[in-house]
């Protein structure tokens, strides 16, 4: 490290493993918009420092249980209206079926999405959730979390803005969870933005859950959005908030730094796409504020150059199914997993498939989680390789 010359005070505090401010990652931003060398040399140094040269992913099948949602976003088509015809209503049998031909394809995760509180808008969503025997969504995930797991399936609940209570319920089968922070800014949630119809998605609402998750000890999964028309400073205080739960509570286990891409038919259709540059700056500093930090992109959000993303910082490729499309972003499927082993090899990493949880967080878990995991884990805590190749 000593033989690497910075020429910017912050960078070098930061690879004497100083802490650096909110302003100070302002300046680097701005700096490294035209001399963006240094700040990606120092992400890649603490990134093999912390990670070494793995880099890991979760084979997961992705269950679209129910997408009606009470929020609209300006960029998503992943809502469906009850008239739609990608409405998914996934019975507890369509779930058990999908359940048994993922274990035929080798899944490790069962990534769990629903929309918002769908019953608290639709009545379909009552109706159908009450022809299954249940009174809410988060008690129909309780039971098919459940499922899974009896199944060999790894649970991994996405399901927005949880309650404590909800959260402990499904702590008891889901090794993580995950809520996208997205962002911290206020501005995003005004008249005219993206956040503007979707009132789960206020700051503080999403902070206040990921807090809740943190004073239960449950692992979980955050991140922001990039390229929604958030400020360079917006992008730097929604880093540093995460990083602040996380130095209190030491339970978030991974950042998602995901690109915008716009969707045809969404009131942002006409927004361009985060721009790749501003994209790797941001992973970058991401890199450098949370140094140990488990950091992802979703490959096939950046299809024809996510290998290169392995340069500036990252260490995983989040989940990648071989038989289920992402929902969220229909429009982009999945790489194969053999072509994603073959990109990470030529940029010199070895690809491992991790659990839903990471292994540093194994102790996080419950005594039937942990002894369930064992059965399948190798010595550095990934999963065998005959039970996902």
């Amino acid at each position: 490290m000593s033989e690497l010359a910075i020429n910017c005070e912050p960078l070098n505090r930061i690879l004497e493993g100083k802490n650096i401010s909110q302003q100070e990652a302002l300046e680097i931003f701005h700096i490294s918009e035209n001399e963006p060398y240094e700040l990606f040399q120092i992400a890649q140094i603490l990134r093999k420092k912390h990670k070494g040269n793995t880099v890991s992913f979760s084979k997961k099948v992705f269950f679209n249980l129910i997408n009606l949602c009470k929020d609209t976003c300006s960029y998503c088509t992943y809502k469906a209206e009850p008239e739609e015809s990608k409405l998914s209503l996934m019975s507890r049998n369509d779930v058990r079926q999908l359940i048994l031909l993922a274990k035929k394809y080798k899944c490790v995760e069962a990534l769990f999405v629903t929309g918002e509180r769908p019953e608290q808008k639709y009545e379909e969503a009552r109706t159908w959730l009450k022809s299954n025997g249940f009174h809410s969504t988060s008690e129909y995930l309780v039971h098919i979390s459940e499922l899974a797991l009896s199944e060999g399936l790894f649970p991994h609940t996405n399901a927005g803005n949880l309650t404590k209570e909800e959260m402990r319920e499904l702590q008891k089968t889901n090794a993580s969870m995950g809520l996208m922070l997205e962002n911290v800014s206020e501005r995003l949630s005004e008249k005219g933005m993206p956040h503007y119809l979707a009132s789960s998605k206020k700051p503080k609402e999403r902070l206040q859950v990921l807090k809740n998750a943190g004073e239960l000890g449950l692992p979980m999964t955050t991140g922001i959005l990039v390229g929604i028309g958030e400020t360079p400073w917006e992008i730097i205080e929604s880093i540093f908030a995460i990083k602040h739960l996380n130095d209190k509570f030491s339970n978030i286990q991974e950042v998602i730094l995901q690109n915008f891409q716009p969707k045809p038919d969404t009131i942002m259709s006409d927004f361009h796409a985060a721009k790749e540059y501003y994209f790797k700056i941001v992973i970058a500093l991401t890199r450098i504020i949370m140094p140990e930090m488990n950091i992802q992109i979703p490959p096939n959000l950046s299809p024809r150059s996510y290998q290169t993303f392995l340069s500036v910082g990252i260490n995983d490729w989040g989940g990648i199914s071989p038989l289920t499309p992402d929902y969220v972003n229909p429009e982009f499927s999945w790489p194969d997993i053999s072509k994603v082993d073959e990109c990470s090899k030529q940029a010199g990493f070895k690809l491992e498939c991790r659990f839903p949880i990471y292994q540093e967080f194994f102790s996080f878990l419950n005594s039937e989680l942990r002894e369930k995991l064992a059965a399948l884990e190798n010595e550095q805590g990934f999963v065998k390789e005959e039970y996902w190749k």
